[in-house]
């Protein structure tokens, strides 16, 4: 039996749990790709709450929900840009990523947006590849200091039919 998977937008109450979210799921899913001082430098991003609280809102961003409880969140920023796409290990493989990427292309289109770019860490590559987003370039981010790798992938988005009124 499939999971039942129910998106909504982020409220700015959730930022706590976004930020606790976006820890876990960095420490528990990029241990293969990621030394471990890069993991806590790009985990540490959520350690001040209101400038992630800022990010988040910057953005359209939205959560799923399994059983009530936030299982991810992605953020389209812009028309064409996916920002942040995470999922707590504890749902990981249970296509909640899916259904976010699923939502945030759908948006993109419905931003006309004919392109959408997301910088893809090394752990989510095979992810985004096997949803046809091609590697464009890769890339070098200095955080804190610590240098962490990740690959530019784009995915050319079907157009979205007008809805005759």
């Amino acid at each position: 039996m499939a999971t039942k998977i129910a998106l909504r937008p982020a409220l700015p109450a959730d930022t706590p749990l976004l930020a606790a979210l976006f820890r876990a799921s960095i420490e528990e899913l990029a241990q293969e790709d990621y030394s471990d001082a890069q993991i806590d430098a790009w985990a540490a991003l959520a350690d001040d709450e209101a400038a992630f609280a800022q990010k988040l809102a910057g953005a359209l961003t939205i959560v799923a929900l399994i059983g009530g409880e936030i299982a991810g969140f992605a953020s389209l920023k812009g028309a064409n840009s996916l920002d942040m796409l995470y999922v707590h290990p504890s749902f990981a493989r249970k296509r909640v990523a899916t259904q976010l990427c699923d939502a945030m292309e759908k948006l993109a289109g419905a931003r006309h947006a004919v392109i959408l770019t997301a910088d893809v860490s090394d752990c989510a590559q095979p992810f985004f590849a096997g949803r046809n987003y091609a590697p464009l370039q890769r890339n070098m981010v200095f955080v804190g200091d610590e240098v962490l790798g990740n690959t530019t992938m784009t995915k050319k988005l079907a157009p979205v039919k007008e809805q005759v009124q």
